[in-house]
């Protein structure tokens, strides 16, 4: 039997991307989901690649251990004896490569491929103002109208950039294609790939179909938000899947495990209710 779907899209959204990870690991042994290709954004990435070096559990695990040993989002002092203040980018980059390692990684390779969506700044902002400008854009768009497919960074010219697991040479670099895609100052450092100041994916394309589309006949696309049905976009080749209840936990809340717990298990309910109506 061929999988009923060629691809698979992971929309970004922080810590409520787990929820694509119970979803994934209950539906796909059950509809016989084998995908071609894959695309993510931010978090969402990461989590199509725990998934395919088979780490997803572990990773909960991890980062639930380690939520519980953080206890808070900012440290101000910090900033005082010349150490990060905000401790997202190690705790995330720690969940990468400690967790996906050398095994996973080569495994990772043996899967479906695996585009990840970058954006790069207009080239008359500098990379500070270029943050704020393109997070100002992509948070006033979901506020006014919280579109699936925002296009507000397009318009103030940001571009979207593509880069492939596939390129990455070991889990070092796969960490760092992952966290350019997830760059959020001030929560990360201003980071750059391949020379360049690199954004959050998310502010070109936090659901990046269009990554997949052009060579994709069925497209399963994995948001992390709950939309009313009039927003969802009417294309016959995808089938959007999303979170039954808003999951109650903030994109970038380390302190969390609970909640953590709560958008997995989340996933793996909604994901039995799709097989169930898939069946």
């Amino acid at each position: 039997m061929s999988s009923p779907f060629d691809a698979v899209v992971f929309a970004g959204g922080g810590n409520r991307c787990l929820w694509q990870a119970g979803f994934y690991e209950v539906v796909a042994p059950a509809i016989g989901l084998v995908p071609e290709r894959c695309s993510g954004s931010s978090a969402g990435a990461t989590i199509a690649c725990l998934l395919f070096a088979g780490r997803a559990v572990d990773a909960l695990e991890h980062f639930r251990e380690a939520t519980g040993a953080n206890p808070s989002n900012v440290y101000p002092r910090n900033a005082l004896r010349g150490k990060p203040v905000f401790p997202h980018y190690a705790m995330y980059r720690r969940v990468i490569v400690d967790v996906i390692g050398d095994d996973g990684f080569q495994r990772l390779l043996a899967g479906p491929e695996i585009r990840v969506q970058l954006t790069r700044l207009p080239r008359w902002v500098g990379p500070r103002a270029g943050v704020l400008l393109g997070l100002m854009a992509y948070s006033v768009e979901k506020v006014l109208s919280s579109p699936v497919h925002p296009r507000a960074g397009h318009r103030v010219g940001f571009v979207s950039e593509l880069g492939s697991v596939g390129d990455c040479a070991n889990v070092e670099e796969l960490a760092d294609l992952l966290l350019g895609s997830s760059c959020v100052p001030p929560f990360t450092p201003v980071l750059r790939l391949g020379g360049r100041t690199v954004l959050d994916g998310g502010v070109v394309e936090n659901v990046p179909v269009a990554a997949v589309e052009p060579d994709s006949q069925k497209i399963l696309v994995l948001l992390t938000r709950s939309y009313p049905a009039h927003r969802i976009p009417k294309d016959p080749r995808r089938t959007y899947a999303m979170p039954s209840r808003p999951i109650p936990i903030s994109k970038f809340d380390y302190t969390n495990p609970k909640g953590l717990d709560i958008a997995y298990d989340l996933g793996r309910l909604d994901g039995e209710a799709f097989v169930k109506a898939w069946r």
